[in-house]
């Protein structure tokens, strides 16, 4: 344990992005309530993912991170669900292929519930409103109704995220994951006249799985093509909520926070001596660090001391998220801060939250283009420093919405009113997403290949 580390001492540390609830009665019961509760997760199970990210950090495995912008009270729904995890079954697949090491499969979901917002407060007309803050906090109806902080939001938010976890373990373990089905699904989309460049890929992985069949490794003899171990994370945005999962762990003493396998720390709120770093300083999941423009080396060098301070590979991740053709003005100087402190991290690509435009149409969107380029970009440095590209962190969803423009099916802005359904940030649609994950294998595969001319 953390020495001198409670649960609750980010409350004496400055706080941000954190609602102000107006009954003080109606929060202290509910998180009596929450207390009272199982964790969501288990020691066990965050343990076993910071293993698999210690391979990460060693070049062993590729970490492979995606889900929804802000899980929606509205849109729960076991068919969201199903598709969003068979997406990125897919990516991993064509990922693992192109990587030749495992993929460690991390959801953005089971928790994703609060969103930082970049102003408190909104205006729609001659309206303005406090701005919505996630569905674990107020509503997204524009009425000063639902824009009120609302603790019993929590209840229902633990609630989901249980139905969900309960959905994935059983998605995980019940023979949906099985490999050759999940690669039957990426025929489909390669079978697209517009997916030409990818259909080469994509027999390689049916030629390789057909091998396999043949010399009698399949789904009866090898469960692990059958099963898949994923994981959940989420911003650890809500303190109230986090603290009140928090646990101890039976086997260790050492605190785990229960809400998720993975928790992150973003970029609004990484200020060193700030509430969200002091709760995820005591517990012993893995923890992401959102690291953007605005990130110095020497707070980068204080948070990593802060979050790892025995230097443990597997324990903190840093997710890089600056914006197309901005990548080699920041990631550079920050490996260089990594490298001078001998600090074992998991460096991740998040090519989603600096790539955010206003369309002319007036909706907030992301140019796949412009997320493609920040993640070669992401690849070309690491690639100049000699240093380990880790993962990829999209948001994203199984299903075929119409919120970032470009990619095979080539959505236009005038196409964005078509299936704009996302309550805060745009995310890539299925297909986008598969198509991103087709283009980071060849990345991945360009690696390898080079790696190995200079072995020779």
């Amino acid at each position: 344990m953390t020495q001198g580390w409670t649960k609750s001492d980010w409350r004496a540390k400055p706080r941000i992005q954190m609602p102000d609830y107006p009954d003080t009665a109606a929060l202290n019961a509910v998180e009596a309530q929450l207390v009272s509760y199982p964790p969501l997760v288990f020691a066990g199970e965050a343990r076993r993912l910071r293993g698999q990210l210690a391979d990460v950090a060693a070049g062993k495995a590729f970490l492979l991170q995606g889900g929804d912008c802000a899980e929606s009270f509205g849109e729960f729904r076991a068919d969201n669900i199903r598709d969003t995890f068979r997406v990125m079954l897919q990516m991993a697949v064509v990922l693992t292929y192109g990587a030749k090491v495992p993929v460690v499969k991390v959801g953005r979901m089971a928790g994703q519930f609060a969103k930082p917002r970049s102003a408190p407060m909104e205006m729609v007309g001659n309206t303005e409103l406090p701005s919505y803050r996630g569905d674990i906090i107020n509503g997204f109806d524009f009425t000063p109704e639902a824009r009120i902080p609302d603790p019993q939001r929590m209840l229902q938010a633990y609630t989901q995220a249980a139905a969900t976890l309960n959905l994935l373990r059983a998605f995980s373990t019940g023979g949906f994951a099985d490999i050759h089905r999940v690669h039957s699904w990426t025929l489909g989309f390669t079978n697209d006249d517009k997916a030409e460049r990818y259909r080469e890929l994509s027999n390689r992985i049916g030629d390789a799985l057909d091998f396999m069949t043949a010399a009698g490794v399949n789904a009866d003899t090898a469960h692990t093509l059958s099963k898949v171990d994923f994981y959940t994370s989420h911003e650890a945005l809500l303190l109230e909520y986090e603290e009140a999962l928090c646990r101890v762990d039976s086997i260790s003493g050492k605190p785990v926070a229960g809400s998720g396998h993975m928790i992150w720390i973003g970029d609004r709120t990484r200020q060193p001596d700030g509430a969200h770093v002091e709760f995820a300083r005591g517990v012993l999941n893995p923890i992401g660090l959102k690291c953007g423009p605005t990130t110095t080396a020497e707070d980068l060098k204080i948070l990593m001391a802060k979050l790892n301070p025995e230097n443990e590979a597997g324990r903190l991740t840093l997710i890089a998220r600056f914006g197309a053709g901005r990548v080699g003005d920041h990631l550079p100087r920050l490996i260089k801060a990594v490298q001078e402190e001998g600090a074992n991290v998991v460096w991740s690509c998040d090519p989603m939250h600096g790539n955010t435009i206003k369309s002319p149409s007036g909706y907030k969107t992301r140019p796949f283009d412009d997320v493609l380029s920040e993640v070669r970009d992401f690849f070309g440095v690491h690639r100049a420093e000699g240093t380990i590209p880790g993962g990829v962190h999209f948001e994203m969803t199984g299903q075929d919405v119409t919120e970032c423009t470009g990619g095979l099916r080539a959505v236009t802005d005038e196409n964005l009113q078509d299936r704009y359904h996302t309550a805060c940030d745009p995310r890539l649609n299925a297909s986008q997403s598969l198509e991103l994950a087709f283009l980071v294998a060849e990345e991945l595969s360009a690696r390898r290949d080079e790696a190995r001319r200079v072995a020779v």
